[in-house]
This record gives structure tokens, C-alpha cells and sequence, in this order.
């Protein structure tokens, strides 16, 4: 009777502590996207003290729906694409219409997605930071947008694709006097036009 009593109590103790396969609930709300690669990579730790790739927004695997058909079909690929696509900035420094070591690699990716999908036209944009007048940041975004499509012409990207517009201070991503916060505003963004 005691062998009896302590294999079903150790059987029932086995069960409890084995992870069940019960259905896994989705996180259905919409997260917003990335302005970069760094958003997406950062990890955080749920209520049961796993790390899992964070919830801030982003479209890492750990935020597309494992049960949704959509997100695996060609359609949807391509929107998370064209999403991606937009959302990656390049950056500047200070003053600057130079094109950085890390700005020429992420428009060599965008040069491979275009070269993916030859009926893309995009505006490439050119924004700056709040110091300096008007005028001056205004041809900064135009010298920063044509930077950025003289590169992807360089590589390959027909120029009749490309259309460039500068904003000038007018699109702050930002706010603030931080240094941090002025540099994510030194930038130029991607718009996908047709």
C-alpha cells in the first residue's frame, strides 16, 4: 500500500511540475513600428521571469503572431517589407550631409529591397535638427536627402524611382535640447510612393 500511495503521489507531483501544452494566448494588439534596428533586438523579462524579445514594437518574431496564417503568406511578408523598409532611418552627424559607415550599410539593404521589387518608387526626405534658421536647415535636408539618393543611384537604383524633399526642422521626431534627442532628428526617412 505505501509503493502504491508514493508512485501516485511522485506521478502526480511529475504532472504538476510538467509544463502543460495548453494553448498559448496571443497578444493581438497592434504594436507600433521600430524607428531602428536597436528597438526591435532589445529583450525583457515577462511575469514568469523569461526573457523574450521586448514589446515595445518592432517587427522581430517574437511580435508576429504564431498562429496567424496571414503572417507567414507572401502578402503579409511584404507589408512587414515595405514597413521595414520605411521605418529604417539613417542618421547624421551634427551639420553634416556626409553619409556614416552605418548609413551606407543600411541603404545598401534598401538597395537590395528595391532591386527586389523594381516597381517601387520612393521620397527620400531630409530632416534636421532645430538649431540653425529655417532656410539653412531646409537646404541641410535637401543636401542630406541627395546624399542618400546619389548613394542608391551609385548602386544601382534608377533615379527616375527616387524624388527627394527636404522638411527641414518642420518634422521633428524629437523634442527636447538633449543631445540624443537632437540627433535622432538628423536624419532622413524613406516613403514609399507606389
Amino acid at each position: 500500500m505505501n509503493r502504491t500511495y508514493l508512485f501516485v503521489s511522485l506521478t502526480i507531483v511529475a504532472l504538476l511540475l510538467t509544463p502543460s501544452c495548453a494553448k498559448k494566448k496571443i497578444d493581438t494588439a497592434p504594436t507600433p513600428l521600430p524607428s531602428s534596428r536597436a528597438e526591435t533586438q532589445q529583450t525583457g523579462t515577462d511575469a514568469a521571469g523569461s526573457e523574450e524579445p521586448a514589446r515595445q514594437g518592432g517587427i522581430g518574431e517574437g511580435n508576429l503572431l504564431e498562429s496567424d496564417r496571414d503572417a507567414r503568406s507572401p502578402l503579409s511578408r511584404t507589408a512587414v517589407d515595405r514597413a521595414a523598409f520605411e521605418n529604417e532611418d539613417i542618421h547624421f552627424e551634427f551639420d553634416s550631409a556626409v553619409l556614416t559607415v552605418q548609413a551606407q550599410q543600411i541603404l545598401k539593404g534598401k538597395v537590395r529591397w528595391l532591386k527586389d521589387n523594381p516597381g517601387i518608387s520612393v521620397i527620400i526626405e531630409g530632416h534636421c535638427d532645430d538649431r540653425g534658421t529655417n532656410e539653412y536647415n531646409l537646404a541641410l535636408g535637401e543636401r542630406r536627402a541627395q546624399s542618400a539618393q546619389k548613394y542608391l543611384v551609385t548602386l544601382g537604383v534608377d533615379e527616375s524611382r527616387l524624388e527627394r524633399v527636404s522638411y527641414g526642422e518642420e518634422r521633428l521626431l524629437a523634442s527636447g535640447t538633449s543631445e540624443a534627442a537632437q540627433a535622432k532628428n538628423r536624419r532622413v526617412h524613406f516613403v514609399i510612393s507606389k
